[in-house]
């Protein structure tokens, strides 16, 4: 029997002031997990209230303390890991052990961000006067939306929401409509960690009523996004109007280039978890292939050979390398961008089809596709999110990182190469915040900063030592002890 959610506000799970629901389904069953509430603008207000009526005490608390309650929501969740990765495969559709990877990245987060608590560092520097002294202090900025996206419903609520509580902030909470069963675990684990009444707050709904209200209510200081590129700009633009912190991480169109000396075995299964891990349904996928022409041949027989050996199915199923998209909206994109790079003349080599029989006819299942593309189309230059993998070959180096770079995109990279010259070449050419060296171009570490340039978002962090970056405030201090009015820049004639 599905569970029926409420919202949870200022410690407790109360009912929305909307009378309507939504469901939340399985993508490779249609089956119905949780039903929650369409969250109205009365809602948000009230969740915004409960935020600052909660923050004072929150930002007196010291980090340390705040560490601890983050730290035992770590060894909550680490309890309940199987239990939540598997929320997390029948939710949004990875496979169980990307399922549990999820889960585990926001546990390592979490124990990560905990010890924050005793850091938190400012600077000392000298002053250019006699008797004074300079420092810089961290402050929380106040009360902070959070608004999360399906495709990794725990881990990246966990980047938030644990670098906004060991800041120090208050914290609305917005899972995306896809995922919100993930989210509303996330929320009982912090509230069973002791997290006080009023800090964290949840609210389920449409991005045009419940999103609208935590970007645009000036009582929100800042804001924290991770979705689609047009989205983000929508967020961007409409927080700006309040002159609000804003952090966007959007999208990515990630090259993985073999060169002619790799090796090649290894490249091919980086290729292969960096375009279909998780349906490709990763900010970090690598979605474009860029290949030594001196190899090519070899890379795409094996390639296509190990592509169409993976098992799709339903995701819970260990045995199963590829489970269904997240959504029928998501299936009839893919299914859309496969269609276009056949018009545009690119050649599938491998897949590309919806799947019929069985549990196919009840899920969102697509084969991944493999094309042989020439740069340019639009298969080579838009994010498709899904398992759909542009192949392009090239000359040499030099053209290989000017496809890479020819995009508006720049989350990750990864080049295989044998020539440590070469590689470092590339750490320094590649356009992106992220470069792997014979890596797929997924991967990151929670104690390493995560982000891009371009239009993948506005240039700041997420995890890592920046993590707290988006949800603090620098203070600057001055302390004369001269007991003498001084003067900095100043010259006494």
């Amino acid at each position: 029997m599905k569970k029926e959610y409420t919202i949870y506000i200022n410690g407790k799970w109360t009912p929305s002031t909307s009378n309507k629901t939504f469901n939340t389904t399985n993508p490779a069953t249609r089956e119905i997990l949780a039903t929650f509430p369409q969250g109205t603008k009365e809602d948000v207000l009230k969740a915004i209230n409960a935020a600052e009526q909660a923050f004072p005490k929150w930002k007196k608390t010291p980090a340390p303390k705040r560490g601890e309650i983050i730290l035992t929501a770590a060894a909550i969740m680490r309890k309940k890991k199987d239990e939540l990765g598997e929320t997390v495969t029948k939710e949004m559709g990875k496979i169980i052990a990307e399922g549990k990877g999820d889960v585990q990245e926001s546990i390592d987060f979490l124990e990560y961000i905990a010890g924050e608590g005793r850091r938190l560092f400012g600077e000392t520097t000298p002053s250019e006067l006699v008797n004074k002294f300079c420092m810089t202090i961290r402050q929380p900025i106040g009360v902070v939306g959070c608004i999360t996206p399906w495709n990794f419903p725990t881990a990246i609520p966990c980047w938030k929401i644990g670098a906004a509580l060991i800041a120090g902030d208050t914290i609305i909470f917005k899972p995306a409509s896809m995922t919100p069963l993930c989210g509303a675990k996330l929320v009982e684990i912090f509230d069973e960690a002791g997290l006080p009444p009023g800090v964290l707050n949840f609210v389920t709904g449409p991005a045009s009523i419940v999103g609208n209200e935590i970007v645009e209510n000036p009582s929100v200081k800042a804001i924290s996004f991770t979705g689609g590129v047009s989205a983000g700009i929508d967020v961007y633009s409409r927080a700006a109007k309040h002159l609000k912190s804003v952090e966007v991480e959007l999208g990515g169109k990630n090259p993985q280039i073999i060169m002619d000396d790799a090796n090649i075995d290894l490249a091919i299964e980086g290729v292969l978890f960096g375009a279909f891990g998780s349906q490709g349904q990763r900010c970090t996928a690598t979605s474009r292939l860029i290949v030594h022409e001196n190899v090519y041949n070899e890379v795409i027989s094996k390639l296509v050979k190990r592509t169409t050996a993976l098992k799709i199915g339903n995701p819970l199923d260990p045995s199963v390398n590829v489970g269904p998209v997240a959504s029928e909206d998501q299936q009839k994109t893919v299914l859309s961008y496969i269609d276009i790079g056949v018009k545009e003349g690119a050649k599938l080599l491998s897949g590309g089809k919806k799947l019929f029989g069985g549990i196919y006819d009840k899920g969102f299942f697509v084969q991944p596709a493999i094309f042989e593309a020439i740069h340019g189309m639009r298969i080579t230059k838009e994010e498709i999110f899904g398992p759909v993998l542009s192949v392009m070959k090239v000359k040499n180096y030099d053209e290989a990182i000017k496809i890479a770079n020819d995009v508006e995109f720049g989350l990750s990279s990864s080049i295989y190469t044998k020539d440590v010259n070469l590689a470092f070449r590339a750490i320094d050419d590649f356009e992106s915040g992220i470069t792997y060296i014979n890596a797929p171009t997924i991967g990151a570490e929670v104690h390493l900063p995560f982000g891009g340039i371009k239009n993948t978002g506005n240039g700041g962090r997420e995890a890592g030592t920046s993590a707290i970056d988006e949800f603090t405030e620098i203070k600057t201090v001055f302390i004369d002890y001269s007991n003498t009015l001084q003067k900095a820049q100043i010259v006494e004639e």
